[in-house]
């Protein structure tokens, strides 16, 4: 009879089955990736995520004007975006996922 990798019990059930409940599954592979290191597309998809987070925040009205010191104290980071745009005027937007970024010279 087979035992579960995760707490030791027996398996009943389906021949290929590998662990007891769901529970033991999920905690399983939890304990085994929990110290790996991320991969560079987790860091980055992270950290889009995050900009659009902080950009969406700060833009309740569709438009907004922030202080690009006030973004970069919550961890934005303008290097990582999704695509951007540039309009007639030659301003560039940067993208995260759906929240536009300009950068405006005072």
């Amino acid at each position: 009879m087979k035992t579960c990798p995760s707490c030791g019990e027996q398996i009943t059930g389906r021949l290929d089955k590998k662990f007891c409940t769901p529970y033991c599954k999920f905690a399983y592979h939890y304990l085994k990736n929990r110290d790996r290191p991320q991969s560079q597309f987790k860091k980055i998809d992270k950290q889009l995520k995050l900009n659009r987070r902080i950009l969406k925040e700060y833009n309740k009205a569709g438009k907004a004007t922030v202080r690009k010191s006030v973004l970069l104290r919550e961890a934005f980071n303008p290097k990582y975006f999704t695509h951007y745009w540039k309009n007639n005027k030659g301003d560039v937007y940067s993208y995260f996922i759906i929240f536009a970024f300009l950068p405006l010279n005072p």
